[in-house]
């Protein structure tokens, strides 16, 4: 009633329905796009198993699993089943082992058509590594440059709403990148799944063989860019963004002080750590403006004196730059560069599989 199939195998089941039977700790961690997650053993229970195998050996920790696993399996059976309507259900467990072999041995008992993935979550990290540890991406980078507050997260957001490749790093890592970077965002992802997020986007922009991504550094808050995104990054499609600088102040202060008491407090505690570059007085100058709420005089400071001179991008048309796009209308910008990259060799927008 079922068969073990590889993750390559997995990955290419086009109506899926991904059951993760981990922990939920493990889940949270990271899991394959798209799974839901129903644990055999729920964090808690998995830890006891684990003790009672250290202190006790293999038979008492089977005991015990069976002990815990016993009153789930009706619902459990009963939730694979809904879940999965009109769907290939895939279960999987860490490494393949024994959750997901006693699951298996009861969905096939009971008449349950699915697959079962060979090695589990660890094979499917050990795909993601090796597809960002390859020597080159199959996709050509077309990359969005410009001064802090120019639009660049907007037109991403815009162009992929017209079915453009974008990746847009900053949102998979839940960080704008700056000091302000945490500002506004859920928590940021963990390493493994920042990089599984990345893949499941590049898997879908295969048909293109293009992706739009904004310029970024080394890191995004305590993530680390994969280096063959950075190396992308760095010889890609060059598209500037420019705007004036009212324009550029007027967007951060409705991208940051939209919220609880405008964020105040945060927007301080961030620019506290900018000590070292300004100065504690010229910190708590601009501090103080933002406890009086004049955003625009104390963030026109930190794009003039800070984030202008540490980017450096220009800020009208250069010849550096294979496209230049003024943003004062982002709408338009967006629409410029679409209809520009819909013209690059080979390039088709794309929209998502799953």
């Amino acid at each position: 009633m079922y068969k073990d199939i590889t993750i390559e195998e997995a990955l290419k089941i086009s109506n899926a329905c991904y059951i993760d039977l981990r922990s939920e700790i493990e889940y949270d961690e990271d899991t394959l796009p798209g799974a839901v997650n129903l644990p055999l053993f729920n964090s808690e229970e998995r830890a006891r198993i684990g003790t009672l195998f250290k202190n006790e050996g293999e038979e008492r920790a089977k005991q015990l699993g069976l002990e815990l696993a016993g009153p789930k399996l009706k619902d459990l059976y009963l939730e694979i089943k809904e879940r999965s309507k009109n769907k290939v259900p895939v279960i999987f467990c860490w490494r393949g082992g024994m959750r997901s072999q006693f699951v298996a041995a009861v969905l096939s008992s009971l008449g349950v058509n699915f697959v079962r993935i060979i090695g589990g979550y660890k094979s499917y990290r050990r795909w993601v590594f090796n597809y960002l540890n390859q020597e080159e991406l199959p996709h050509k980078a077309v990359v969005l440059h410009g001064l802090t507050g120019v639009g660049k997260t907007h037109v991403l957001e815009k162009l992929e709403k017209k079915g453009a490749p974008v990746l847009d790093l900053e949102g998979l890592a839940c960080n704008r990148g700056s000091v302000f970077g945490n500002i506004n965002m859920p928590p940021s992802p963990g390493q493994k799944k920042f990089e599984s997020l990345i893949v499941d986007k590049l898997e879908t922009f295969a048909p293109s063989k293009y992706f739009i991504v904004e310029c970024e550094g080394k890191r995004l808050g305590n993530l680390l860019v994969p280096q063959v995104i950075t190396k992308k990054i760095n010889s890609g499609y060059k598209i500037l963004l420019y705007a004036k600088l009212s324009t550029r102040v007027n967007r951060i202060i409705e991208d940051y002080t939209v919220g609880l008491n405008h964020n105040i407090k945060e927007l301080q505690i961030s620019t506290t750590r900018l000590a070292k570059r300004l100065g504690w007085k010229k910190v708590e100058e601009i501090n103080l403006l933002l406890e009086e709420e004049n955003f625009t005089e104390a963030f026109s400071y930190l794009l003039t004196f800070y984030y202008d001179p540490l980017y450096k991008y220009p800020q009208q048309p250069d010849e550096n730059y294979n496209l230049c796009v003024e943003c004062e209308d982002l709408d338009q910008a967006a629409e410029e560069i679409y209809q520009h990259i819909k013209k690059l060799p080979g390039y088709n927008d794309v929209r998502n599989r799953r």
